[in-house]
């Protein structure tokens, strides 16, 4: 750390030595409190909370940082500075400062040895001493829902505007979850309009004690079982200032993923690192905030449990992680607002947490095919031949997209008259086809043209829709367009003007879907045409740490007006309020369920659209960190998301566009994009063995569909993922928690793709347990499926635990399938308006003491309320001792009439004698000795009681 300005003398007017010795005063007042460490312990019983706090051992102790008051005396050298480095918390986080700076302020300085600057952060050299003052807790009152209780500060921080009181509640909603709020009683702060869960009393069993540490104050949450502490807020002080709020906790281990959304493997590194939360247009590199924020991190712990914590907060913030390990949360305003989720198996974090911000949207089927793009389809004439190159070379299509280059002027809610004159008649050719099509719409609405030439203008300002600046105009920036507005979606009237322009639109151009980009929101000047004004929205005390070092850095001024707050609020809920009225103008104009795919998000984002990865490289680098940063999207509760595959900024190669193709037949959002000035990487563009691999990819995902869709509906229904990393599945294997170059679909496939240049094997881990090679499965009674490799491959591997050196050809993804699971086939075609209608086959994976299970959902596939209606089939396959049956859960006439055609057993250890299908015997069987694969043709109805057994 090297020299620079300390914090409190940018922002106060007072002297700095003065500053300090004020607190150092206030320190020695409250010293023999603070040494006492009192540790306050919530009774078990409700009698006599009011009356006082009980005391009990606390483990750390941490006080605030500096005060504002013109005070001059300086204070002395602090003496309790023998704090272990990594468990120092850092007393000037903003800016490097001199130890003399430092130790004026109180604060101990020990320079850190390695003495390096850079990206990533290093341990603090000015930090906080034990012997800080806080908040004091008071007045703990026992409640309905848990407990509330006055914080009061006795001095001030160096931070502008502290707020001295402040009101803690402390709400014990389910026996799994904990809620807790710190607000300022007198003043209504700016809370995130999330919809949330209301509980109207405290659970009666719950899986946490709470306990309050009452000077310094803080909060300490253990697991029961246990007694570990997973939260503990001591360690450093509390910060709540009008525009900083830092709050910290210890971890229980340095296992920790989430705070979404950055460029890095899935764990997060505890090594001093800082992950800025403020979406941002930017390509996405390493270190750097990037389009979403979601302020949410789970951490597995010793023996295979975990726990969630969700800071409901959408202000700009830095989340820093430190080696002891530790937390610390900093954001630059509203209100601490935090969940802690208590599993105790990481799935169960995850449900919890989707309990508060909303379980996924279901997706239509079709939305899980094959979706192609590029920037330079500049003419239908360019997308017909597209669409007809990819249905001679036999790759499956089910939706056309188009970029910036359908639009006239580069203008939402247009066409140009040039290449696209016919552009109506396209997407109905499209739609005869049994395909769909998406378009490019961008929130910024260009301010260009005279009065009465462009309606969603004209119709914006006369309704009053726009995001206004300071003089109450519409604040104009500059994107695609040339000048434009932009419409505030947390407005109403905002909501029924985007559904207007929507619904116009579709009933020129029949559109199915609707990619929204650019909607962080992207800016290509800073703040506006005519700048920002200088305020303390623009220019707040403390900045965290975004690319372009100011908040208006690639978007608007903060302190532009919305019809809820200020941008400065706001800014992180613009993709996420623009995805909300992009899903309910799509129910509005078409009537089934919506397809939105956002670049833009928050947490809940789920609940309404889909994401895809932004603008990534064609890179092997970028390829291997797609994998991670599918997983999180799933474990933040947004299944439906992908990398553009094969890249989207600058030229593929061949072997890079076929493996990001193997690996993307597994994204749960499938789509190959990519920019104006790369080269084009459509499927059919490549060598005719390149081709040929990417089409077994296909084949397998097309294949695999029904399986998929299953998936997404337990993510609808329960909270769980679609794609999901091997942890969340054998938690209790510590070998799991990084794996993070392979997925899981759901419980049962598991998927490790080649993820480097010029290798024909991948290692892979495969925990404990039965796991077969999909690879060794004949499909052929469903059509054009992939025959079996010719090379002899390993059937099935009865793992340990244990690492594997897997074949790994270039025309070869390796699937394995989980012993104890029964997955759905179905007859691959070009579209999934055909595939639908094929024959389907069951794969039957017995566990080593032979039983497995499955399921299959079905619907018409883009329906709404198909639930509420009873318009679904939903059927169980169970196996156990030699037989195969159905439960039909619930059966309508869509899935009823779904022919099964054959029935493949895996792990059959003897050859069979006989095989009956409903009581009749069945001839034509096979059986291998070598691969122990029983091939069952039979032919019944999904919809109908069936029972299959052998002997």
């Amino acid at each position: 750390m090297g020299m620079g300005q300390l914090p409190c003398s940018r922002h106060l007017a007072w002297p700095l030595l003065g500053t300090c010795a004020f607190t150092l005063l206030a320190t020695a007042a409250l010293m023999a409190h603070i040494l006492q460490r009192d540790f306050t312990v919530v009774p078990r019983e409700w009698s006599g909370l009011s009356q006082g706090l009980e005391e009990a051992n606390q483990a750390h102790s941490r006080g605030p940082e500096h005060a504002p008051e013109s005070r001059s005396r300086p204070g002395p050298v602090p003496t309790q500075c023998d704090v272990p480095p990594n468990s120092r918390f850092d007393c000037a986080p903003e800016a490097a400062i001199t130890q003399e700076q430092c130790e004026a302020c109180g604060c101990c300085y020990i320079p850190a040895q390695h003495g390096a600057q850079g990206p990533r952060m290093g341990q603090p050299w000015c930090f906080f001493p034990p012997s800080y003052p806080s908040y004091r807790l008071e007045n703990l009152t026992a409640t309905q829902m848990g407990y509330t209780a006055t914080l009061t500060r006795a001095a001030p921080t160096f931070f502008p505007k502290d707020i001295l009181t402040l009101r803690l509640e402390v709400l014990m909603e389910t026996e799994s979850r904990l809620h807790f709020t710190i607000k300022d009683p007198a003043n209504k702060r700016y809370e995130v309009p999330l919809e949330t869960p209301h509980v109207h009393s405290r659970t009666l069993a719950p899986l946490y004690s709470v306990e309050f540490s009452q000077e310094p104050f803080g909060v300490v949450v253990r697991r029961k079982l246990d007694g570990r502490v997973l939260l503990n807020t001591t360690v450093a002080p509390l910060f709540f200032t009008d525009q900083f709020l830092q709050l910290s906790t210890t971890l229980p281990t340095p296992y920790v993923v989430g705070l979404a959304e950055h460029l890095s493997p899935l764990m997060l590194s505890t090594n001093w690192t800082k992950i800025t939360l403020w979406n941002r247009d930017m390509a996405p590199e390493p270190g750097v905030n990037l389009y979403g924020s979601h302020p949410f991190y789970l951490v597995l712990e010793d023996g295979g449990s975990a726990h969630g914590v969700f800071l409901l907060n959408s202000n700009a913030m830095d989340v820093v992680l430190q080696p002891s390990p530790a937390l610390s949360w900093r954001t630059t305003g509203g209100i601490l607002d935090v969940y802690v989720f208590l599993g105790p198996e990481p799935k169960s974090v995850v449900r919890q947490y989707l309990a508060v911000v909303g379980y996924p949207s279901m997706p239509p089927y079709w939305g899980l095919g094959f979706h192609l793009c590029r920037w330079g389809y500049s003419s239908t004439a360019i997308v017909r031949q597209v669409v007809e190159n990819m249905t001679r070379a036999g790759f499956p299509l089910d939706v056309q997209w188009n970029d910036l280059d359908y639009m006239d002027g580069r203008r939402d809610f247009t066409f140009n008259k040039d290449g696209f004159e016919d552009f109506p008649a396209m997407v109905q050719e499209l739609h005869q086809g049994g395909r769909r099509y998406v378009m490019l719409v961008d929130p910024a609405i260009s301010s260009t043209g005279p009065a009465g030439s462009y309606r969603p203008y004209d119709e914006g300002l006369r309704r009053g829709v726009f995001i206004i600046n300071a003089t109450g105009q519409p604040l104009i920036g500059k994107v695609w367009p040339g000048a434009s507005a932009f419409p505030d979606f947390t407005s109403p009237e905002t909501q029924s003007w985007w559904q207007d322009m929507v619904a116009e639109f579709h009933s020129q151009v029949p559109f199915d879907g609707m990619w929204i980009d650019m909607n962080e929101p992207s800016n290509f000047v800073k703040g506006s045409e005519v700048g920002c004004p200088d305020n303390e929205l623009e220019n707040p005390p403390y900045v965290p740490g975004v690319a372009g070092g100011t908040l208006r850095a690639a978007t608007i001024c903060a302190s532009s007006r919305q019809h809820l707050s200020s941008h400065y609020d706001l800014h992180n809920l613009y993709g996420l309020t623009e995805a909300i009225a992009s899903h309910r103008a799509l129910v509005m104009a078409r009537g089934t369920r919506p397809f939105v795919i956002s670049r833009s998000t928050f947490a809940s984002h789920g609940r309404y659209a889909g994401h895809w990865t932004g603008d990534v490289w064609s890179s092997w680098e970028q390829l291997a960190l797609s994998v991670p940063a599918t997983l999180l999207f799933n474990l933040l509760g947004v299944p439906l998301v992908g990398a553009d595959i094969c890249g989207f900024l600058g030229n593929t190669s061949e072997e890079l566009c076929v493996r990001w193709t193997q690996l993307g037949a597994f994204y749960p959002f499938m789509r190959n994009h990519n920019s104006l000035d790369s080269l084009p990487q459509e499927p059919y563009r490549f060598s005719a063995t390149a081709q040929e691999a990417m089409r077994k990819a296909f084949t397998l995902r097309y294949a695999l569909l029904p399986y998929l869709y299953t998936l997404f509906q337990r993510a609808h229904v329960s909270g769980e993922t679609v794609a999901r990393p091997l942890f969340l599945e054998f938690p209790q294997d510590p070998h799991t928690w990084t794996v993070d170059r392979q997925l899981l679909w759901g419980e049962a496939l598991l998927i490790t793709p080649v993820l480097e240049p010029g290798k024909t094997e991948v290692t892979g881990y495969l925990p404990a347990g039965t796991w077969y090679n999909l690879q060794t499965v004949s499909m052929d009674a469903l059509g054009s499926l992939p025959p079996p490799s010719p090379t002899p491959l390993k059937s099935v591997i009865h793992s340990q635990g244990q690492w594997v050196m897997l074949p790994a050809p270039l025309d070869t993804i390796n699937l394995h399938l989980r012993g104890g699971y029964i997955i759905p086939f179905q007859g691959p075609s070009l579209t999934t308006t055909e595939s639908r209608k094929q024959p389907m086959a069951l794969v039957v994976a017995l566990s080593s003491s032979g039983d497995a299970q499955g399921e299959l959902f079905w619907d018409d596939g883009e329906s709404l309320g198909v639930l509420e209606h009873g318009a679904y089939t939903l059927v169980i396959f169970l196996a156990k001792n030699n037989t195969v049956v159905n439960k039909l859960v619930h059966v309508a006439s869509e899935g009823a009439g779904l022919q099964l055609r054959k029935v493949t057993v895996l792990g059959v250890a003897t050859a069979p004698q006989q095989v009956l299908s409903n009581g009749v015997p069945v001839s034509n069987f096979t059986y291998s000795p070598d691969t122990k694969i029983l091939d069952i043709p039979v032919s019944l109805f999904m919809g109908e009681h069936f029972l299959i057994s052998w002997s």
